[in-house]
């Protein structure tokens, strides 16, 4: 099953730069655009700072100690 998952994100991760060449026109617009597969890493990217966060945010904001309130 989890064979299944790696080969599903590869295949997400190939049709997503297939179609971004396909479909992205204009290369001039912006200085990001010249580089391939940037919408692609920038998403994955963004994705794991996400994760990062909100797991520093659950540990170190929300979770208290078990005693916290007796105090």
């Amino acid at each position: 099953m989890k064979k299944i998952y790696w080969i599903l994100i590869g295949l997400v991760l190939l049709l997503t730069l297939v179609l971004e060449f396909m479909f992205l026109a204009d290369y001039d617009s912006h200085w990001w655009n010249a580089i391939p597969g940037f919408y692609a890493i920038f998403g994955f990217l963004g994705c794991i700072l996400l994760v990062y966060a909100a797991t520093f945010i659950s540990k170190k904001i929300v979770n208290r100690d078990l005693d916290y309130y007796d105090n």
